[in-house]
């Protein structure tokens, strides 16, 4: 009899995650693991993260070739197409890298208008990740972003000419944004064409100058409400569109435009985090293990040096984590998540009375053991997870 496939691992999805940590400008917005570009020469970080790849290759002898990778940052088209090349080399020599697999590329539409972009789609490119952030130039200079709208507008239509899959990121719920200003900005980068949208709540984290400049009282983020509401529209605009979500905070033309290695994550895979401060989850032994990297580059460069590898820590990660974690993941994707899963991972009952509750409240939908939440009960994903967590 032929054991049951465990609840997670690298046959739910395997990706490799790669962080360029440099950025021309670092946003007010931005809590990432991020630092200013200046004249830092690439070449000893490149050399360290394809170092890094070839280190985890003896850690996952059961691992076969990868489903997806993803440069992200940071400003990763800050690379030159030979430095994305030697990096997928070494991810080709590691693992392996599947026919078709997707590997997307994070860039700023300036970055796409200067780009050889014939030159990163032979490196292997797929799929670009232009971050747009909005179409309004007043809009745009809140943000701290180093391009106007024309320039996004025409880096997209320019992508589009080379790559079939391109995905837009928008950021909403902007101090002051009106129902009506959203509506009619969402319609124009619907129009441009992108078959993939990532639009996303503007968020105030505690360190960023926003954050800061928030906590003074100097910005008023928007209230929950009036974020709901937008949200709300926002799932009009897009289905009426064509690009329905397929999670929170993404929506995609067809299922083939749907980001593979995100659809890792929400899914349960397995993926390899290289470059400082890039988070992984590998499934070892029956065991889930999540990473974390040095986080500054110099830090990062010298483990990889002296440990053969970029990991700060790997931690072993306890039953009712993975659960939690899965539940949680599995829940902000449409497809939603098979309850047994979780079940077999913390070996306790998820409350299906608590769930007959979301679902007479039109948020859940049970069919079997498949729960997934409606776009109302999207909304309401952080809390309903933590209703049902074991």
């Amino acid at each position: 009899m032929t054991a049951a496939p465990a609840p997670f691992g690298p046959h739910f999805g395997f990706g490799l995650y790669v962080h360029w940590p440099y950025c021309a400008r670092i946003c007010p917005y931005c809590d990432f693991n991020v630092y200013a570009a200046k004249d830092r020469a690439s070449g000893p970080l490149v050399d360290a993260i394809a170092a890094d790849i070839h280190a985890h290759r003896p850690r996952l002898p059961q691992h076969g070739a990868l489903d997806s990778v993803y440069f992200g940052g940071g400003t990763p088209a800050l690379l030159r197409p030979d430095e994305l090349g030697t990096i997928l080399l070494a991810a080709a020599e590691a693992f392996g890298i599947k026919r078709g697999a997707e590997i997307t590329l994070e860039a700023n539409p300036n970055d796409v208008l200067r780009a050889d972009l014939l030159g990163l789609q032979r490196a292997g490119v797929t799929r670009l990740s232009i971050g747009v952030q909005s179409l309004r130039d007043s809009s745009l200079a809140f943000l701290g972003r180093d391009h106007d709208a024309i320039s996004a507008a025409e880096a997209v239509r320019r992508a589009l000419k080379v790559f079939p899959s391109v995905s837009i990121d928008l950021i909403y719920a902007r101090p002051g944004q009106s129902p009506a200003s959203w509506e009619a900005e969402l319609g124009d980068a619907l129009a441009l064409g992108a078959p993939h949208l990532s639009l996303y709540e503007l968020t105030f984290e505690p360190k960023t100058p926003f954050g800061v400049a928030a906590t003074r009282g100097d910005i008023s983020p928007m209230g929950d409400d009036a974020q709901a509401d937008l949200y709300e529209l926002t799932q009009s605009a897009t289905d009426a569109a064509g690009l329905p979500a397929y999670e929170v905070s993404n929506h995609a033309a067809s299922p083939q435009h749907q980001s593979r290695h995100n659809l890792t994550y929400w899914r349960g895979g397995d993926w390899i985090g290289a470059g400082p401060g890039a988070h992984g989850r590998v499934s070892v032994g029956g065991g889930r293990y999540a990473s974390e990297a040095e986080r500054r580059p110099e830090a990062y460069i010298a483990a990889v040096q002296a440990l053969q590898n970029g990991w700060g820590s790997a931690t072993r990660l306890e039953p009712l984590e993975v659960a939690r974690e899965l539940l949680a993941m599995g829940l902000r994707a449409g497809e939603g998540v098979d309850l047994r899963r979780i079940e077999t991972v913390s070996g306790l009952p998820v409350p299906r009375d608590k769930i007959a509750v979301f679902a007479g409240k039109g948020w859940a939908v049970l069919e079997g053991a498949e729960l997934r939440l409606t776009p109302s009960g999207r909304l309401l994903a952080d809390a309903i997870t933590a209703a049902l967590g074991p």
